[in-house]
């Protein structure tokens, strides 16, 4: 099982799009244990979105999707609805 995830700092007001298969760990990792890369500079992350799959393919394909335009626009309609 994946699971396709999108973060929000509110801090940064940032979002971040992934898949993962282990989201507790990935989490962690995007707020605690990263020494490098994008996440580690708008910490704290929290979870916004996620989506489960069956395959790491079809989590790939939705994670490119909430990435494209379309995808953007559907991850603000969601912010605005839980931080008006």
């Amino acid at each position: 099982m994946y699971t396709v995830y999108v973060l929000y700092s509110p801090k940064f007001k940032k979002t971040y799009v992934g898949y993962t298969s282990s989201l507790t760990n990935r989490l962690a990792s995007h707020n605690e244990l990263a020494t490098k890369g994008y996440t580690l500079k708008f910490r704290p992350w929290i979870v916004l979105i996620t989506e489960h799959y069956e395959t790491k393919t079809q989590a790939i394909k939705r994670e490119r999707e909430l990435k494209s335009g379309k995808g953007r626009e559907y991850i603000k309609t969601v912010l605005n609805k839980r931080f008006p």
